[in-house]
């Protein structure tokens, strides 16, 4: 790790040292080191899954850790809730916003410190007057009367952090918090912060964007697959570099590794864009792009974890509405309202949770096979068995899916297998745009093989493709053409040519800017 506390760096306000935490067996976090100075911004940084979020719970005492030690102010302390931990002076604004929508915005700031009368009754006015004031220093001019759950979710995350403030607190650990607010409404918490620190606050910061990272922290610490990474300041780290150690990948290696070189493209004549996309968007959730899916072609989706990556996905296959631009779709212009909308429109979508948008566990693997198909045939229309069956073996051969047991729930697959049986799903209703998000994540090296190669064989084959992944490797050995998104803005469009390599695809992620050799056709989001 590198060591970079100045001698004159105060002694850490919260530190935790060779922190474990397991679930069902597996190690969410390795033995994890993490220090915290007061009047410091310290970045956590870390992909899906790095152990982020377990970390801050098993600081703040949502978690116990199977091991480890974990101090405030040098104190040995065991926290079992957020409560206790707010009561040293440890206090949370967690992503999920924990507040109680029916109650006022005064209420809701100061639950469970309300300003008592003689009696132990509430004094409702000097409440009010409290909370106008918390306000006033977040910046924000709001009716405190009001109930929270009539505010806009920015204004809710506000209040979370003006309760935060409140306690008085030595630390304050904030989970995204601005992954609802816009430019503006970051500008006013970044002026908060600023004079938090300046009094001495200690604030542990988490967040996608990088840009804001290195606007407002100090420190970085960044952790990977459960392990601590490493330690550095702002200064000493950048961006490319932290954008290799999220990735676990180091900038100059990649470029020689054999899987890095593109597939082997079958030349077919030049094809008209099957989707055109103009200046289409979605208000907090990503910016305003132009990209064109081609029959044929594979167009990867590169960037970190909250780029916009499955927001712009999801855009495509109608599971959310664009709010800007426009789609055409076969030459003609096409509003996908649903993704029944899509799916009939010929475009297929494999979401990136698996098991919450796609598989059905209690059905058979049969049964999730045939069923976006029989979707489309119509309830009414039950397909007929032999059919079926005809379908199901013909697709479980083909991907391989194992057991080759067409009567078993698909929960008790492996997590390649189930891949295969949604991947199998979609394509016997024979799309001609297939919309992968993360179809290789969590399933081992020979299932993410097969589905790999199956996919250049689609496009080989004349289907359009649209390829989410955070691996640059995957996204560089299968793509025609990568997108490269950054901060929810899609910042370049790459012909993924010799000149393209991960080192590149990494600088462009980190600085938002595609040099001038990376390739001909460089474009980027919609001004």
């Amino acid at each position: 790790m590198a060591a970079t506390t100045a001698t004159d760096t105060p002694s850490p306000v919260l530190e935790a040292t060779g922190v474990v935490k397991e679930f069902l067996g597996v190690q969410a976090l390795k033995g994890v080191d993490f220090r915290l100075h007061p009047g410091e911004v310290h970045a956590l940084m870390g992909e899906n899954g790095a152990g982020k979020s377990t970390l801050i719970k098993c600081l703040t005492g949502v978690y116990e850790a199977e091991a480890g030690t974990i101090r405030v102010k040098g104190a040995e302390v065991s926290f079992t809730g957020p409560l206790q931990a707010q009561g040293s002076g440890v206090a949370t604004v967690y992503q999920e916003i924990n507040l109680c929508p029916s109650l006022s915005v005064a209420e809701n700031v100061l639950l469970g410190r309300e300003p008592l009368r003689f009696g132990g009754m509430i004094h409702w006015k000097e409440l009010r007057k409290r909370a106008r004031a918390l306000m006033a220093r977040l910046e924000l001019d709001v009716d405190v009367s009001a109930s929270l759950g009539s505010q806009p979710l920015a204004v809710q995350q506000m209040v979370a952090i003006a309760r935060a403030v409140d306690v008085d607190a030595s630390v304050l650990i904030l989970d995204e918090p601005t992954s609802s607010l816009d430019a503006e409404e970051v500008k006013r918490l970044f002026r908060v912060m600023r004079r938090l620190r300046e009094e001495g606050v200690a604030i542990l910061f988490v967040s996608h964007f990088l840009e804001q990272i290195y606007e407002i922290s100090d420190r970085i610490t960044v952790l990977r697959d459960g392990r601590l990474i490493g330690e550095w300041t702002v200064a000493e780290l950048p961006r490319r570099e932290l954008v290799g150690k999220m990735l676990g990948q180091e900038l100059s290696a990649l470029e020689a590794e054999e899987h890095n070189a593109p597939r082997d493209v079958v030349e077919t004549a030049a094809a008209e864009a099957f989707v055109t996309a103009r200046g289409v968007g979605r208000k907090g959730a990503v910016a305003p792009f132009d990209l064109d899916l081609a029959p044929g072609k594979v167009t990867g989706l590169a960037g970190l974890l909250g780029s916009g990556r499955s927001e712009t996905a999801r855009l495509f296959a109608g599971a959310d509405r664009s709010d800007s631009g426009q789609l055409t779709l076969g030459g003609q212009d096409v509003s996908l309202r649903s993704p029944r909308a899509a799916i009939d429109k010929g475009i297929a979508y494999l979401s990136e949770n698996r098991r919450t948008d796609g598989l059905i566990p209690d059905l058979t693997v049969r049964e999730n096979i045939v069923l976006a198909l029989q979707a489309a045939h119509g309830w009414a229309r039950p397909l007929a068995t032999k059919r079926k069956d005809e379908l199901v073996d013909k697709w479980m051969e083909a991907l391989d899916i194992r057991p080759r047991n067409p009567d078993l729930p698909v929960r008790n697959l492996s997590g390649g297998n189930q891949q295969k049986v949604l991947l199998a799903r979609w394509l016997l209703t024979e799309p001609k745009l297939l919309i992968l998000d993360e179809p290789t994540r969590g399933i081992d090296i020979g299932a993410k093989t097969q589905i790999l190669r199956l996919v250049a064989e689609l496009a080989d084959g004349g289907m359009a493709v649209l390829f989410v992944s955070a691996e640059l490797e995957e996204v560089l050995r299968l793509s025609d053409t990568v997108a490269v998104l950054r901060d929810r803005e899609l910042v370049a469009t790459l012909p993924n040519d010799a000149g393209l390599t991960t080192d590149r695809l990494m600088e462009v992620i980190a600085t938002g800017a595609a040099t001038a050799d990376s390739g001909a056709g460089v474009t980027g989001a919609t001004s």
